[in-house]
């Protein structure tokens, strides 16, 4: 997983990044507020980042649209949400309650 605290831009060469496009780095959302940082620029809900617009904005993805394509820039894009129903229970069974 990449670092989220990394500085955009100027230091990746430092690290031997390879510019992979728009890096959603933070999610900011409040009453009357929903803003997004991506690749170290804030941006709002409708704003233009780049040739694409922000057409959504959520607690974990932004979504943009430049023209028909639309682009999902995931907060955390190495860690996949599971419905609470599909996970498995690594818990020891207490005592009286073994199968």
């Amino acid at each position: 997983m990449a670092d989220p605290t990394r500085p955009p831009g100027a230091l990746d060469s430092a690290y031997g990044a390879v510019d992979a496009g728009p890096v959603l780095q933070s999610v900011l959302i409040g009453p009357g507020r929903a803003e997004a940082i991506i690749s170290g620029r804030t941006v709002r809900l409708g704003e233009q980042f780049g040739d694409a617009r922000v057409i959504k904005i959520t607690d974990a993805e932004v979504v943009l649209r430049n023209g028909s394509e639309v682009q999902t820039l995931k907060l955390f894009p190495s860690i996949e949400k599971l419905p609470a129903s599909s996970r498995v229970s690594n818990k020891p069974a207490l005592r009286g309650q073994e199968k």
